[in-house]
């Protein structure tokens, strides 16, 4: 598991409880059933409405992907591409067929194969750009869902909101009922924002950072068996790909500023 992400909503869910049990509050004030079907289920119609039914089913889907741990690839990959990267020197290219079997990553799988049917540098280069596009372009679509969901929450408790602001007003003759009643009310408001700001619009960045690693994952894979075609020498070809790994490293440095 993901320490940061875990320990991220525990930590924010721990110290609203806490701040609230502080004030002399209690659970039972913000738990309210029909507060919490007005805010998720509005949320999620909204969201349902806005992008199609597969596209968000993924989303939600990929968020196992976020709360686990980041998988260290990269020095395998470097290793696996020098392995190549010789097997070619010796052999040639063609050679790379009989380890095509014991290749897992598509994208990697159909770079060596069509290096391997002797395919130029260049036409290779176009094809698999085009795939890692579509897949960019496709897996963008995940975050955004929840960047939605963000959008819509916070304005959908405002409205759970002011649906239970109506219902005390027709009970005005009792005050007591009154002050209750608004206190529930605003539970909504609460669930909006609170959803919004401690799940939707986090998740949605945590998220787009794993979709950047995955992306340069396979643009290593790209420029490696091109790298491979061209001849490249194994060592130099291990310089260039551990320019990847330092690139992602300031990436991450950048944002952690």
């Amino acid at each position: 598991m993901d320490k940061s992400s875990i320990a991220g909503v525990v930590l924010a869910i721990a110290g609203i409880i806490a701040g609230l049990l502080m004030e002399g509050g209690n659970l039972g004030q913000v738990l309210q059933p029909t507060a919490a079907l007005i805010v998720f289920g509005g949320t999620i119609g909204a969201v349902l409405l806005q992008y199609p039914l597969n596209t968000v089913a993924t989303a939600f889907r990929s968020i196992a992907h976020v709360f686990a741990a980041p998988r260290k690839r990269h020095d395998h990959l470097i290793r696996l591409l020098i392995a190549f990267a010789n097997k070619a020197r010796r052999s040639g290219v063609v050679s790379l067929d009989a380890d095509l079997q014991t290749i897992q990553d598509p994208f990697l799988k159909q770079a060596v194969m069509l290096a391997v049917d002797g395919t130029e540098p260049g036409d290779l280069r176009k094809i698999m750009q085009v795939s890692l596009d579509s897949t960019a372009e496709r897996e963008e679509r995940l975050p955004s869902v929840f960047e939605s969901a963000g959008g819509f929450s916070p304005t959908i408790g405002i409205l759970g909101a002011v649906l239970g602001l109506i219902q005390v007003m027709q009970h005005l003759d009792n005050i007591s009922e009154v002050g209750r009643g608004i206190a529930v009310a605003f539970v909504a408001t609460i669930y909006g924002v609170g959803i919004a700001n401690l799940f939707f619009l986090p998740l949605a960045g945590k998220m787009r950072l794993r979709i950047r690693e995955d992306c340069l994952q396979r643009e290593m894979m790209l420029e490696g068996v091109i790298s491979i075609l061209e001849g490249m020498n194994p060592r130099m070809l291990e310089v260039k790909l551990s320019g990847f790994v330092d690139r992602e490293k300031e990436e991450k440095q950048e944002r952690a500023a």
